[in-house]
């Protein structure tokens, strides 16, 4: 007997999916289990500044971006899911906080803090609901970047 997922749930894992995403950018060791429980094998990420596709080679994608900081806190809007047929859109708002390795002559730290609109997608695989897509729109920003490596 096959027990089907109502619409309610099937969004709840989506959002759920965007959630634990952004969290495990501060907080996870990036690797190639990390990827394969949120991303589908022919995934795309899209940054203003530039992008990922496919599952391959994702982790060390995120860890290198990440690793021009210090530290990184990046909160989410609840996510706005759509279900139909196996596949799914969301869209959602983003602060991200990153903190540069280097802090300012008196001390403080020295941020670079940006608003984002996210879009994306998942599919429903065999193995649960994975992230197809993931496309972030700088809205606004405020201070520095890192410097190019």
């Amino acid at each position: 007997m096959e027990i089907r997922e109502s619409e309610f749930e099937s969004r709840a894992r989506v959002a759920a999916l965007l959630d634990r995403y952004l969290i495990s950018l501060d907080q996870e060791e990036l690797d190639a289990h990390w990827a394969a429980d949120l991303f589908t094998a022919d995934a795309v990420v899209a940054f203003p500044i530039s992008r990922h596709e496919g599952i391959e080679g994702m982790a060390d994608y995120h860890a290198t971006a990440l690793s021009a900081f210090a530290a990184t806190m990046h909160l989410g809007s609840p996510a706005v899911v759509e279900v139909r047929d196996g596949t799914a859109t969301l869209r959602a708002n983003l602060m991200s906080t990153h903190v540069h390795h280097a802090a300012a002559p008196d001390g403080a730290p020295r941020l670079f803090t940006t608003g984002t609109s996210v879009r994306g997608g998942a599919r429903r695989t065999a193995l649960g609901w994975r992230l197809a897509e993931l496309t972030f729109r700088l809205v606004w920003s405020q201070g520095s970047p890192p410097s190019p490596a």
